[in-house]
């Protein structure tokens, strides 16, 4: 994302995202922050937000940064009043991934459920949370983010597709009840490899391996601009499911 040329326009707004990592999380509340809106940001490590809410205030932007369990009822329920209180919550997006390749066999118990716990249940609190806020004012955004396990699942991906599977339901179930409450809810489905540190990594794995090729990754920029053109639609036009991808993907 470029730097805006000056300070945003402060609204009195909250931005919540839940998963604010290195890559499309940071993105995500940078943008968000660009537009003006108080963006609170969380994940586990909260020494690891540093260098973004450093970003974020350094082109005038406002944000807060916590340490978050999504895991933790209780921590998300604190969070979200938290940001409430602040400024009214106009946009929450939850953005954990949770990622994992085991063949069958070597996928563990703990393994499993812990890949649902941060993938689908934190997604199911994130919303629900949310919503608590959003549903007195009869407006504001919810999304969710999935990945092409969402509709398929792949050899190794047996818990990561099950937790993008559920946290599609989630998402469906949510849009459904609260799309004629005022609420937009939308489940973005990134179907590609984005352009992270720990994506290369694999990919050059694989090349090493004979495996594939040169693969062109998507910028976590380009995915919070399709969020911020999602919070923009008109609630006469609203989408639910957004697929996203580099035009060169085979799909």
């Amino acid at each position: 994302m470029s730097t805006p040329a000056q300070s945003p326009t402060p609204r009195n707004a909250t931005a919540v995202v839940v998963g604010a990592g290195d890559y499309i999380g940071a993105e995500i509340a940078k943008k968000f922050a660009a537009e003006g809106y108080l963006v609170f940001v969380g994940r586990r490590q909260a020494e690891k937000l540093e260098p973004l809410k450093a970003e974020i205030e350094a082109f005038g932007g406002r944000v807060v940064a916590r340490g978050l369990d999504a895991r933790d009822e209780d921590q998300m329920s604190a969070f979200y009043a938290e940001a409430e209180a602040a400024a009214p919550i106009e946009v929450s997006v939850f953005n954990i991934g949770a990622n994992v390749n085991y063949p069958l066999l070597e996928t563990t118990s703990r393994v499993f459920r812990k890949v649902w716990e941060m993938a689908c249940y934190a997604g199911f609190l994130s919303g629900r949370e949310a919503a608590r806020h959003m549903l007195p004012r009869a407006s504001g955004s919810i999304f969710f983010t999935g990945a092409t396990a969402g509709l398929r699942g792949g050899v190794g991906y047996a818990a990561f597709a099950a937790a993008k599977f559920g946290l599609r339901a989630v998402a469906q179930s949510t849009a459904r009840e609260l799309g004629p409450k005022g609420i937009h809810v939308a489940h973005l489905v990134i179907d590609s490899g984005v352009d992270t540190a720990w994506v290369r990594e694999r990919i050059q794995q694989a090349q090493q391996a004979g495996q594939t090729g040169e693969r062109v990754l998507m910028r976590p920029a380009a995915v919070a601009e399709a969020y911020w053109a999602l919070h923009q639609q008109p609630a006469d036009a609203w989408t639910f499911e957004h697929e996203i991808r580099p035009s060169v993907e085979p799909w």
